[in-house]
């Protein structure tokens, strides 16, 4: 499947507006980017940068932001259709939001996200 990178981010901007608000209405300075691929050469779908609202003690003005990254290649090498690319993104949106509160990759495994 071929999307260029602007169409992408379309289409991921797409999904996040489809998520339920109970789950992203929580989200506070944090950023959504999209970019290529991993830079250290990873197959990943996505990353979640930052430290999870269960992790944080200080945590106020000044900071950065935390990111969650979305990777175009990866996705599109694992699809072949628009929807199954939409399922992926979305999933991959749902995964690295549950990393921002705290919810592992077991936690995720046993609730079918990961």
């Amino acid at each position: 499947m071929h999307l260029d990178a602007e169409a992408f981010e379309r289409l991921v901007v797409e999904e996040l507006d489809l998520l339920p608000d109970e789950m992203v209405d929580g989200l506070e300075n944090i950023v959504f980017v999209v970019e290529d691929a991993a830079e250290n050469g990873e197959e990943l779908f996505g990353l979640y940068d930052g430290l999870a609202l269960t992790e944080r003690g200080q945590y106020g003005m000044g900071e950065l932001p935390d990111r969650i990254i979305v990777y175009r290649t990866a996705h599109l090498a694992a699809c072949r259709t628009e929807r199954q690319l939409r399922d992926e993104v979305h999933t991959t949106l749902v995964h690295e939001i549950a990393h921002y509160y705290g919810i592992d990759d077991a936690q995720l495994h046993e609730m079918g996200w990961a």
